[in-house]
């Protein structure tokens, strides 16, 4: 199966926990007031999603004055891309790492980590920097937005059903707290499935977009390294939104494992290496991005 047949399975799934929910509490009524429920929640995430998540992370934004060579970067791998460039933003975190937001390629930002731009060459900040443009040119960032409020409102609804109702025709106490306790862990697990699906999809779309997966790959290797033993204090305050960096913030498992919301490191290397190998080539598109080393800046 694809990752966007995957995707679409479990989008539609947990639709169909949500709307569940919402009838066994209360009928066909209870469907439509979950539906109701959810397109207003998923309205406010689109809007104001990307605005929330850079303010809870102190992203600042830059442009071609305050980060000429990021920007230069971006524009390239935008054009590359065939997409809008999107706003350019920097966190002070000594972590590397990196993430995008926004509703679509026309209202999206991608944002950079102070230690990404210090601590990886140029080729490797290349590679996360495409990876975070397929994220939204694959419409990514929204799929999560929904995927996280869907998520949300299904904790909601299950404790309104404890708190408030027994369900419809007087569901049975017991099975009315299983299903408290199992709706939100299915849709948590629904939730993470769905995004280590799109972390494979954006790697190899964010490798054509740089030109070269051993980039990527490398670039996943030294993050990882690095995330295992440096803390990133929002992230920490905020790990709802851990699920929007390129490596797992929160020093998170190595396997791919239910409760994870990336892919193993080990395994998206290995499925960047595959698709080198298969490709035949090494290719160096980006002749402006060839220096080994790190990213020169005011931040440096």
């Amino acid at each position: 199966m694809t990752g966007y047949a995957k995707t679409a399975v479990l989008m539609a799934a947990m639709t169909a926990l949500f709307l569940g929910l919402g009838f066994l509490l209360a009928g066909p009524e209870g469907a439509l007031i979950a539906l109701v429920i959810a397109a207003a929640m998923n309205a406010m995430a689109w809007w104001n999603s990307d605005k929330m998540v850079l303010r809870m992370h102190n992203a600042r934004p830059v442009d071609a004055h305050t980060a000429p060579e990021l920007q230069q970067m971006v524009v390239e791998l935008a054009r590359q891309a065939e997409m809008p460039v999107p706003a350019i933003y920097i966190i002070e975190e000594d972590q590397p790492n990196a993430f995008a937001t926004g509703r679509n390629p026309d209202n999206a930002a991608v944002a950079a980590t102070t230690g990404l731009l210090r601590r990886l060459s140029r080729e490797e900040v290349a590679a996360v920097m495409a990876h975070e443009l397929a994220h939204i040119r694959n419409y990514d960032t929204l799929i999560m937005t929904v995927t996280a409020t869907f998520a949300g409102a299904i904790s909601m609804l299950a404790n309104f059903a404890l708190l408030f109702g027994r369900g419809r025709n007087g569901m049975n106490p017991i099975a009315l707290i299983a299903m408290m306790i199992l709706a939100p862990l299915a849709a948590a697990l629904v939730q993470m499935a769905i995004s280590r699906s799109r972390e494979y999809e954006a790697d190899r779309v964010g490798a054509e977009i740089c030109g070269n997966p051993l980039w990527l790959a490398a670039a996943l290797r030294r993050i990882q390294g690095f995330a295992a033993r440096i803390d990133n204090n929002a992230a920490e305050r905020n790990p709802a939104t851990a699920h929007m960096f390129i490596i797992n913030p929160l020093h998170a498992h190595k396997h791919d494992r239910l409760f994870s919301t990336h892919p193993s490191t080990e395994n998206r290397v290995a499925a960047l290496e595959k698709l080198a190998a298969d490709s035949g080539r090494m290719r160096e598109r980006l002749d402006t991005l060839s220096d080994r080393g790190p990213m020169p800046g005011p931040w440096a």
